[in-house]
């Protein structure tokens, strides 16, 4: 038996390609031929839907300015001025297939439009000549940033036995609540950094933590697809909330409704009636993990923010997404509002940017974080705090994007550099504290340096470097 000849991959395309050449090679030469003066029509017609205003404006100031020199009606009508670009079918006297057309004894002397874009009838400068100067536009400014105090490491709480994951203040500013990888939810006295209670429950790592102002709970969610809510009089489970299909990474109260938002690894997020556990919504849209929600009291009411590179703004009424936002290029594993404005920021790998409230318009980029930014955290006197997932810590002026601060976080003696990570932050109450939990186990608490000043710590500002780049 004969054995087949074989061909690699890259003769048999070429074979391919050729025989395709050569059954269509012979259809070229029957391709209609270009009909010149169809086409010179056309360009003319087309040039006449594009520029009439221009031709009628130049009319006008061609007119104005015979009468003004005193030539008036006696030359005659005035040709609608034809003479910018010639397009031209190739006949000499053919004016439909031109743009313009002027005689030389009709062509004025003097350019009729200097540096000006119009020339109206009814305004006329010293000279007699009609002449409406363009008005500059004036170049954006770039405000000046505030100064802001820089930040110090004040204390440093251990106690949890795996990554440190999700932190809560509590709204009285008097503790606050962590949670980790161990499984275990601890409850820190903020003054003192000690340790005021420890609530075990969760079977997985716990990603999420929210503290009501308007009841004594704490919601929790973690790895396990489990969302809690604690009774702090007790502290027990009074109820637990199913429907996650995935891990649960994010959790958000609603300031004035007794309702609760979550969102994780199975592409939804889901709005619980707090005291019935009963599913209201389930938003689904996202096709990636949901890795943060935050709700506030006015509209969009919810936003989320994947690792699909979207932000999506839903109306909580109708369970429904009004706007989408593709800006992002890479995963948005934090979203965080502004305390005091009607505005929100999101962070991901290739920029930070900010967002107007409520069709969610873009602001500006903040420019320069270049890591996994997992956190963000922002106070009423405009100070945005990113943590990245290489354990570096920038701080911002909020209104114009100025990093004024940056830095290392410090990792705990014995553990390795890989693990310097900062997996969340958050304000304590006042604004004046600045809450990390990170992957050495540790919990660390910032401080504004009380003896810097603008003169020990001048804010080096280059205008040039903050160009507001709109993509």
């Amino acid at each position: 038996m004969e054995e087949v000849q074989r061909h690699s991959v890259h003769t048999l395309i070429f074979r391919s390609l050729k025989r395709t050449h050569d059954m269509f090679v012979s259809n070229q030469g029957n391709l209609p031929e270009i009909d010149e003066k169809l086409e010179a029509k056309r360009k003319s017609i087309k040039a006449r839907d594009s520029y009439k205003l221009v031709f009628d404006r130049v009319a006008k100031a061609e007119q104005a300015k015979k009468l003004a020199n005193g030539i008036g009606s006696s030359a005659g009508a005035i040709q609608a001025p034809e003479p910018l670009l010639a397009i031209t079918d190739g006949s000499s006297n053919n004016r439909d297939g031109q743009l313009a057309s002027i005689d030389a004894a009709n062509k004025p002397t003097e350019s009729p439009v200097s540096n000006s874009l119009v020339s109206a009838p009814g305004m006329r400068s010293s000279g007699g000549a009609n002449n409406v100067q363009l008005i500059p536009k004036k170049a954006p400014t770039i405000p000046k940033p505030s100064w802001h105090a820089p930040w110090k490491l004040s204390r440093v709480i251990s106690g949890h036995l795996g990554w440190v994951r999700c932190i809560a203040v509590e709204p009285g500013n008097e503790w606050f609540a962590t949670g980790a990888g161990d499984r275990v939810i601890k409850i820190w006295d903020l003054a003192s950094g000690k340790l005021k209670l420890s609530l075990t429950g969760h079977v997985s790592t716990v990603r999420g933590l929210a503290v009501s102002a308007k009841h004594p709970y704490l919601f929790s969610c973690g790895e396990d697809r489990q969302v809690k809510c604690w009774d702090l009089e007790y502290n027990k489970v009074i109820r637990h909330y199913h429907g996650h299909l995935s891990a649960v990474y994010s959790l958000a109260l609603h300031p004035t409704i007794d309702i609760l938002a979550t969102s994780g690894r199975d592409s939804t997020a889901r709005i619980w009636d707090m005291r019935t556990k009963a599913n209201i919504h389930t938003l689904t849209g996202h096709t990636n993990t949901v890795a943060s929600v935050v709700a506030q009291a006015s509209n969009p009411q919810i936003i989320t923010g994947s690792h699909d590179s979207t932000i999506r703004l839903w109306d909580l009424a109708a369970g429904k997404s009004v706007c989408t936002l593709t800006n992002h290029k890479k995963s948005v594993r934090s979203l965080v509002l502004h305390p005091k404005l009607y505005m929100f920021a999101s962070a991901s790998p290739d920029n930070i940017k900010q967002w107007r409230c409520p069709e969610g318009n873009f602001v500006q980029n903040i420019s320069g974080h270049n890591a996994i930014v997992n956190c963000m955290a922002v106070n009423p006197d405009g100070v945005l705090v990113s943590g990245g997932d290489n354990g570096t810590m920038f701080f911002w002026d909020w209104r114009t994007g100025y990093n004024f601060q940056r830095f290392q976080a410090p990792v705990q003696p014995g553990s390795m550099d890989s693990e310097a990570g900062i997996f969340a932050m958050c304000f304590d109450q006042s604004g004046s504290r600045l809450i990390t939990a990170e992957a050495d186990k540790t919990i660390k608490i910032y401080k504004e340096d009380d003896e810097a000043t603008e003169e020990s710590h001048p804010v080096n500002w280059r205008p040039e470097i903050l160009k507001r780049r709109k993509f």
